[in-house]
């Protein structure tokens, strides 16, 4: 594992970490969400690590270790511009692998937009429970004379997961904000709106996940992104009962099987390993985990 700062396309640091298998096919850059940091993939990370995938992750800007103002976006863009600096990064030391970005809820709207705007970029893409159409209107009661740099408590922490072990962590982490300010609300909003009036603009190859149960972002916001996007390849799939953080639900090995699969799938169709599901205790075993 190695960190460090990369300077975003305005100067702002942003924290980045990268796990490096010794032999990687692919690389994949996860994209965190709303308030969290990228320190809670790790397990992701190490099961994505397993199948020989490199991986690249960092906090959004005025989130966990990153600089710039707290939970804040002065534009919608801004999410894309920081998302392409890592991508950047990436195409330096790993110019001739494919590149897969996974983003979930803020991280899934941020990916979408990416895809939107810089598809030819990466290969595909991997939205969890991505706010791409705003079906649970999410912001909707903020009033209009509030100003942008007003901070409204972080209450997103009873909805995450069904798992009480993981919402005690999310509360106690000292790295997850406890604030939100209402101008990153509005520019989320604009950049959602962009979403549905472009949805063509979306043609890379797609996986969308979603929890049935998923009390923070509503799943028919990935049912109306997927009909909806021009992807030729695509894939839509909503795991019944689990709520918002999929990949930290009790059947999260499911879940991240699922996503192994569909990579892998993209690397080489006829050369699939089917043996993910098998392999899970030996992995949590040699892991340590």
């Amino acid at each position: 594992m190695q960190t460090r700062m990369v300077p975003s396309f305005d100067g702002v640091d942003l924290f980045m970490k990268k796990d490096i298998p010794p032999k990687p096919k692919g690389v994949v850059l996860i994209v965190h969400g709303l308030c969290e940091h990228q320190g809670r993939y790790d397990y992701l990370t190490h099961r994505l690590n397993f199948k020989d995938l490199a991986v690249y992750r960092f906090d959004h800007r005025g989130h966990g270790q990153s600089h710039g103002k707290s939970v804040y976006y002065e534009d919608f863009t801004d999410i894309v511009k920081d998302i392409d600096a890592i991508v950047a990064e990436i195409k330096k030391e790993y110019e001739d692998l494919p590149l897969y970005i996974i983003g979930h809820s803020m991280g899934g709207y941020g990916v979408a937009l990416y895809g939107s705007k810089y598809g030819n970029k990466a290969d595909g893409f991997v939205l969890s429970g991505g706010l791409t159409r705003n079906n649970g209107e999410i912001g909707a009661g903020i009033p209009n004379d509030l100003g942008d740099e007003t901070y409204v408590p972080n209450e997103l922490g009873d909805g995450i997961c069904s798992d009480p072990k993981v919402i005690e962590a999310y509360k106690k982490d000292p790295l997850v904000k406890k604030e939100i300010s209402v101008g990153l609300f509005r520019r989320i909003l604009e950049g959602v709106d962009f979403l549905k009036e472009n949805p063509q603009a979306f043609q890379k190859p797609v996986l969308v996940l979603h929890g049935s149960d998923d009390a923070l972002v509503h799943e028919k916001d990935s049912r109306d992104f997927y009909g909806e996007i021009a992807s030729e390849d695509k894939t839509l799939k909503i795991y019944g009962k689990l709520q918002h953080e999929i990949f930290n639900e009790v059947s999260k090995d499911e879940v991240i099987g699922d996503v192994v699969f569909w990579i892998e799938k993209q690397l080489d169709p006829k050369h699939v390993d089917i043996s993910y599901e098998n392999t899970m205790d030996n992995m949590s075993e040699d892991l340590g985990l």
